[in-house]
């Protein structure tokens, strides 16, 4: 099977990076160095290659190096299971990126079609914990990995609701206003719904099959007040039966947007949210492989997988199984740590890098394996 990888990567005033350049293989990517040094900055680029605002969810400005704020240049050979791609991003000025996909002005989600990115970051360990706006947002991710217009259907949902609740704040009772932007809602919303579901679908078969040791997770979509419609036709009912409620409160309060995703320790039947620091870390890490294992006989090859952090909280016996997992994958995983030790299990499965800095400027060196 042929992968997904890059085999070239250059930064150029991006974050703390001034330039940087890496030319790689398949295998996954162990990035090392101290706290601060830019590691994080390193995968981001790489999480640009996917739709949307990368794993910091910044916008084009904060990414640019300062004190310069010229703007900034990433550029990319991204090897696909069917060709290879020339991707380019550009800000200037701290103007909203611009992509090029083989020297061709391209869309965010034209990106979608041609890779699929997963990552893991050190923010994502209070999801069971959090607010459930960040469960819908992880559940939104993973569901895009396997459908990418889903993207299209959450922007066209959001765009609707914002009309409709302006409508609700203005106190604007008359009916006529509201019937096309529910009809509008109801069918992305529906459509929104449907992904979802299909998604964990997918998820909880690929945890089942798992030979991996780390827990599964039983998943399932609450809605917070009610259920969630499952047809468009019975969407569009509720939100137009609904509409004085929503005038009361101001806000639409049916929809995916009121849905919540609910997480079971599997083995031993306890909630995502009650299980230990741990357990919930392990749970996390589950979820990611489950999606990449789901995703890689659809697409072709398993997706890119960025592991922020990821070997500081595990065991070493974890640690090697997760190492285990990835290389079973085939997938070439983007992982930082402070050290060359918490990666001293995968030995030369893996390209090393390390990232020092030097007042404010990072600078990224290769390392070959003795």
């Amino acid at each position: 099977m042929a992968g997904l990888y890059l085999s070239h990567l250059t930064l150029s005033h991006f974050r703390s990076h001034l330039a940087a350049r890496l030319d790689l293989d398949a295998r996954p990517v162990a990035i090392h160095g101290p706290n601060g040094a830019g590691k994080t900055n390193l995968i981001e680029a790489v999480s640009l290659f996917s739709p949307g605002r990368g794993l910091r969810r910044s916008s084009a400005e904060d990414m640019t190096r300062r004190p310069e704020a010229l703007g900034w240049k990433i550029t990319g050979l991204l090897h696909t299971p069917r060709t290879t791609h020339e991707v380019e991003f550009l800000s200037e000025n701290g103007a909203a990126r611009q992509v090029r996909i083989d020297d061709k002005a391209a869309s965010q989600l034209a990106l979608g079609r041609i890779a699929r990115v997963l990552w893991l970051v050190p923010s994502m360990d209070r999801l069971w914990i959090e607010a459930a706006e960040g469960r819908r947002r992880f559940l939104d991710r993973m569901t895009m990995s396997f459908t990418p217009d889903h993207a299209e259907a959450v922007l066209a949902y959001e765009k609707a609701m914002r009309e409709r609740n302006r409508l609700l704040k203005d106190q604007v009772r008359d009916g006529h206003w509201y019937v096309a932007l529910e009809r509008q809602m109801a069918e992305a919303g529906a459509q929104i719904h449907a992904n979802r579901i299909g998604a964990l679908m997918a998820l909880e078969r690929a945890q089942a099959q798992a030979e991996t040791a780390f827990p599964t997770a039983h998943l399932e979509l609450v809605q917070s007040e009610g259920a969630m419609p499952d047809t468009a036709s019975d969407l569009r009912d509720a939100l137009s039966e609904g509409r004085f409620r929503d005038l009361a409160a101001g806000r639409t309060l049916v929809g995916p947007h009121r849905t919540d995703l609910y997480g079971v320790f599997a083995a031993k039947g306890v909630p995502a949210r009650d299980c230990s620091t741990g357990e919930q870390k392990a749970l996390l890490v589950s979820l990611i492989l489950a999606n990449a294992r789901a995703l890689t006989p659809d697409f072709g090859a398993p997706p890119l997988l960025l592991l922020d952090e990821v070997a500081a909280h595990l065991d070493a016996a974890r640690r090697a199984a997760l190492y285990d997992e990835i290389c079973a994958l085939g997938a070439q995983a983007w992982m930082t740590g402070t050290g060359p030790e918490l990666f001293a299990e995968l030995g030369a499965r893996a390209q090393y890098v390390e990232v020092v800095e030097d007042r404010g400027t990072s600078a990224a060196r290769q390392i070959t394996q003795a």
